[in-house]
């Protein structure tokens, strides 16, 4: 296996750069989904095929087997770009929007079926590895929704390579709920009709009620709130029409979530005086994980740090921390899940993302060390 892994450095090296360099925002995977299809026939993986989701789906499993073990890596990135993304190698430094997260766990995973097919690897349980989608922010997890509604009553475990290594493991559910909130006044001409009410002043309001809120606190348990982004009106001499946020609230508890969307309606309702119309749309939801066996989530636990153990050394603490990720998904319908990445990096969400080249041969070892204990 580590012989393998050296001689195939390079070669996992330049499929990174390559997949890297091809866009794939939240929503509009297909040209990655076009790239992963063609690859995987040419090292002979002709049952791949992509779902109404734009999940790449590799099976090894037949269509109706039990206890499946799901393998995942997300596809898309934060970006909006559609043309090539900028990759730039410096020494051991790779660079590129997204190059990290997630694109070299999707390499991961593809270098891994590669030496699964070479070596003739057969699974000893049910196994189907899927390169998902729209894993990121307004994607709102689209893709692993979509492979918990085929396979989810089958499936016995998920496991997702998101992220450096260096950060741990995910284990437990950050839920969040995502609204987009916009008012809409009369508006008019900022001298002719000054004491029109005025669509940004109004929603700035109710910027300033959520900033002020306390946040529910319980041990253990960490919530946030956020307004990420605002907009609106027309020209300096116009009394804004419209103006929009996006916000946004977080927490590893259920309970916590839900007081947070009381206390934003009740933020929403003491702002309303008549002078502006305010509508709400959800646009994004992640759950809380639900009611799991403790048992064989802990025994995927063990399973993913003896893994990363086996291959980092015994020094040091492998940090569980909980996170918002694909695993949320079947966390919340009761799979046990576990979310760990295959590189060390840093900059994730920004354009001047990076990795460490060297550390990819170590992240291969990884998943090697978890997948191909499910293969003989």
């Amino acid at each position: 296996m580590n012989t393998w892994i050296e001689k195939h450095a390079e070669e996992q090296l330049e499929l990174l750069k390559t997949l890297a360099a091809i866009p794939s925002p939240s929503h509009d995977e297909g040209r990655r989904v076009e790239f992963l299809l063609n690859w995987l026939k040419g090292i002979g993986i002709d049952d791949a095929y992509a779902d109404e989701a734009k999940n790449v789906i590799v099976p090894f499993a037949a269509p109706d087997a039990e206890g499946l073990t799901i393998y995942t890596a997300h596809t898309d990135v934060v970006f909006p770009d559609v043309t090539p993304l900028p990759v730039v190698q410096e020494g051991d430094i790779l660079r590129a929007p997204g190059v990290g997260d997630d694109t070299a766990n999707v390499v991961g995973i593809l270098m891994t079926l590669k030496y699964i097919k070479e070596h003739g690897l057969v699974p000893k349980d049910p196994v189907i590895f899927v390169l998902n989608s729209c894993e990121e922010g307004l994607g709102n997890l689209k893709g692993i929704r979509q492979v918990v509604k085929d396979f989810g009553p089958r499936t016995k475990e998920h496991i997702s390579f998101d992220g450096p290594y260096n950060f741990g493991m995910i284990a437990q559910a950050v839920g969040s709920e995502r609204w987009r909130v916009s008012a809409k006044t009369v508006g008019g001409h900022s001298y002719a009709a000054f004491g029109n009410p005025n669509a940004i002043v109004e929603l700035s309001q109710l910027i300033v009620k959520l900033s002020t809120q306390e946040v529910p606190k319980k041990e253990g348990v960490h919530t946030t709130f956020n307004v990420g982004t605002i907009s609106g009106g027309t020209s300096v001499n116009t009394i804004a029409q419209n103006a929009e946020m996006l916000y946004e609230y977080r927490s590893n508890d259920r309970e916590h979530l839900a007081q947070m969307r009381r206390q934003f309606m009740d933020a929403l309702e003491s702002v309303k005086s008549g002078r502006a119309e305010f509508s709400l749309e959800c646009v994004g939801e992640r759950p809380c994980g639900g009611e799991i066996d403790q048992d064989a989530l802990a025994r995927l636990h063990a399973r993913a740090e003896a893994a990363m153990r086996e291959v980092l050394g015994p020094e040091g603490e492998i940090m569980k921390r909980p996170g918002s990720t694909d695993s949320n998904i079947p966390l919340s319908m009761g799979i046990p899940s576990v979310t760990f990445g295959l590189y060390v990096g840093g900059g994730e969400h920004t354009r001047e993302e990076w990795l460490e080249i060297p550390t990819l041969k170590k992240g291969l070892k990884i998943a090697f060390k978890m997948v191909l204990e499910n293969f003989e």
